[in-house]
């Protein structure tokens, strides 16, 4: 089984296992960084996916019913922002890696 932050590339690919492994994508590169213990892990997912939802917010996305349009638009708000704590490379690298999920997607 082949998957990309935790989507299983064998199965069928939704919006919904996009977003959520876009959150997931933060939570590592967060706890790589941070040291997170276990305790601290539903407290850091949670940090991570208010960070994403808001990313959908600033795009007018939708962030509970997504489509590919709204993460696509996401996916550049968030990496742009990734700048910020990440080279450039590690964040086209994982941009890349999304996309594979994203292209698994049928248009809107």
């Amino acid at each position: 089984m082949t998957t990309i932050f935790g989507v299983d590339l064998d199965k069928e690919i939704t919006p919904i296992n996009v977003r959520d492994a876009i959150i997931e994508c933060f939570y590592q590169a967060h706890c790589e960084d941070s040291g997170i213990t276990r305790g601290d892990e539903i407290l850091t997912k949670d940090y991570c996916a208010s960070i994403v939802k808001k990313a959908f917010d600033d795009v007018e996305g939708d962030y509970d019913n997504p489509t590919k349009k709204d993460i696509l638009k996401t996916m550049t708000k968030l990496s742009e922002f990734s700048t910020n704590f990440r080279t450039e490379e590690e964040v086209k690298k994982n941009y890349m890696k999304i996309s594979k999920l994203v292209e698994q997607l049928k248009d809107d």
